[in-house]
């Protein structure tokens, strides 16, 4: 039962992510983005994979992990695009 309302709870934090993304790609700058905070997001599920993987317990939550981390790393690599963006229209 515990591993289904984690499951719950990753997914609820997972759902932020693709909103995070699409609104990333559309806004195309960086501009009120936290990378800190995106790092830190990153972090936490890299300690929950570790967690999972120290204690042998991969069951179906697993996955989510993994699909979060992958998630915030695109959230990541567009925010730098995105500051790229934002550092030519300031040179322009």
């Amino acid at each position: 039962m515990s591993e289904l309302f984690e499951m719950f709870m990753v997914v609820c934090f997972g759902i932020s992510w693709p909103i995070s993304i699409a609104k990333s790609i559309r806004s195309r700058t960086a501009k009120g983005k936290s990378i800190i905070f995106s790092f830190l997001i990153l972090a936490g599920y890299v300690f929950g994979i570790v967690s999972k993987l120290c204690r042998g317990s991969l069951t179906y939550v697993f996955i989510f992990y993994v699909i979060n981390f992958v998630s915030v790393s695109i959230d990541i690599i567009l925010y730098f695009r995105n500051r790229r963006l934002d550092i030519a229209r300031e040179r322009a």
